[in-house]
C-alpha cells in the first residue's frame, strides 16, 4: 500500500495534469516545455549542501561530477537523465543523482547529453558512449563503472550498452534503468490500460517527443528502441518501474527480452508508484527506498 506521502503526491500530480497532447501541439513549444519541467522539478532538484559538484568537459560534452561526502573515488555511476530526449538536464535531476551517489557510495558523472530537436537521434547515444569511453581513458576500470538513467535516460542506458557491446568495448559492471522508455512506437498494452492511472506520462505527448527526437529515423532501430535490440551479453540489470505507469510494459517486455538472452535481470514493479517516483524522494519514502535498493545493487556489482 502506498504511503500517505505518495498518495498526496499522486493527488498533486493529477491536480497539475496538463491533459492530452500531440506532436503538432508540442513541436513549436520546446523552450516552454523545458522551462515548465525546470519549474516542476525545482523543489526536488537541489542536492544536499555537503554534495560536491564539479563541472567537467567530457570530450566536448558538458557534464558534472556529483559526489556525496566520502564516496569511493575509483567507482563511478554514469547517469543519464530523463525527459523524453527533449527536456530535462543534469540540473533538473541533480537531487536524484546526489542521492544515488550517497546510496551507492560512488562518484556520479552527470552527463548533459545533447537534446532534440537541435540534435536528433542518435546524438544522445553518441554522447553517452563517448562519456563511457572517456571514463575508461581516465583510468576507471570497467568493473568499477555502472550506468543508470530514468525514463528516456533508462532507455538510453540500454541503448548505450548495446552500442558499446556492438563496438567491442568492455562493458560496465552493471546498469539500473529506472522506468525506462524502451519502445518509441508506444505499442505496450499499458500505454492504453494505464492512461487513467498515470498523471505523468501521457501517450500522445510521449509519441510527440518520440517524433521530435527521431525525425525521420526508424523507431525500431535497436539504439532508438532497445525493446528491439538483441540484449545478449549485457551486464546485470536492475529495472525498477511503477505499477501505475503507462510505460510499465516498456520495462516488463525489455526485462523478459534480456532474460531470454541470458542476462541477469532483476525486475521490480513497485505497487502504486508513478513514473520515476525516485525524483520525489525528499517527499516520498518509497523514493528513498528505491534509491537505497539501487545503491545496494550497484555496490554489489562494482565493489
Amino acid at each position: 500500500m502506498a504511503s500517505p506521502e505518495s498518495k498526496k503526491l499522486l493527488e498533486l500530480l493529477w491536480k497539475n495534469y496538463p491533459g492530452p497532447s500531440s506532436y503538432e501541439q508540442m513541436k513549436d513549444k520546446v523552450d516552454k516545455m523545458r522551462a515548465n519541467f525546470v519549474q516542476a522539478t525545482k523543489n526536488f532538484a537541489t542536492p544536499p549542501a555537503d554534495t560536491q559538484v564539479t563541472p567537467v568537459d567530457v570530450d566536448s560534452v558538458a557534464a558534472e561530477w556529483v559526489c556525496a561526502p566520502g564516496v569511493d573515488q575509483d567507482r563511478v555511476l554514469l547517469y543519464l537523465h530523463g525527459g523524453g530526449y527533449v527536456i530535462g538536464s543534469i540540473h533538473t535531476h541533480k537531487g536524484l543523482m546526489a542521492a544515488l551517489s550517497r546510496a551507492a557510495n560512488c562518484r556520479v558523472l552527470a552527463l548533459d547529453y545533447r537534446l532534440a530537436p537541435e540534435h536528433r537521434y542518435p546524438a544522445a547515444v553518441e554522447d553517452a558512449t563517448r562519456a563511457y569511453r572517456w571514463l575508461l581513458k581516465q583510468g576507471y576500470a570497467p568493473n568499477r563503472i555502472a550506468i543508470a538513467g530514468d525514463s528516456a535516460g533508462g532507455g538510453l542506458t540500454l541503448a548505450t550498452l548495446v552500442a558499446l557491446r556492438d563496438a567491442g568495448d568492455p562493458l560496465p559492471a552493471a546498469a539500473a534503468p529506472i522506468s525506462p522508455w524502451t519502445d518509441l512506437e508506444g505499442t505496450g498494452e499499458s500505454m492504453r490500460t494505464k492512461v487513467d492511472q498515470d498523471p505523468m506520462v501521457e501517450p500522445g505527448g510521449l509519441m510527440g517527443m518520440a517524433k521530435i527526437y527521431l525525425g525521420d529515423a526508424d523507431p525500431r532501430q535497436p539504439t532508438a528502441s532497445p525493446l528491439h535490440a538483441d540484449l545478449r551479453g549485457l551486464p546485470p540489470l536492475l529495472i525498477q518501474v511503477g505499477e501505475l505507469e503507462t510505460l510499465l510494459d516498456d520495462a516488463t517486455r525489455v526485462a523478459a527480452s534480456a532474460k531470454a538472452k541470458g542476462v541477469d535481470v532483476t525486475l521490480e514493479i513497485w505497487p502504486d508508484m508513478v513514473h520515476v517516483w525516485h525524483l520525489f524522494a525528499p517527499m516520498v519514502p518509497e523514493g528513498r527506498e528505491a534509491i537505497a535498493r539501487i545503491g545496494e545493487f550497484l555496490k554489489q556489482h562494482t565493489t
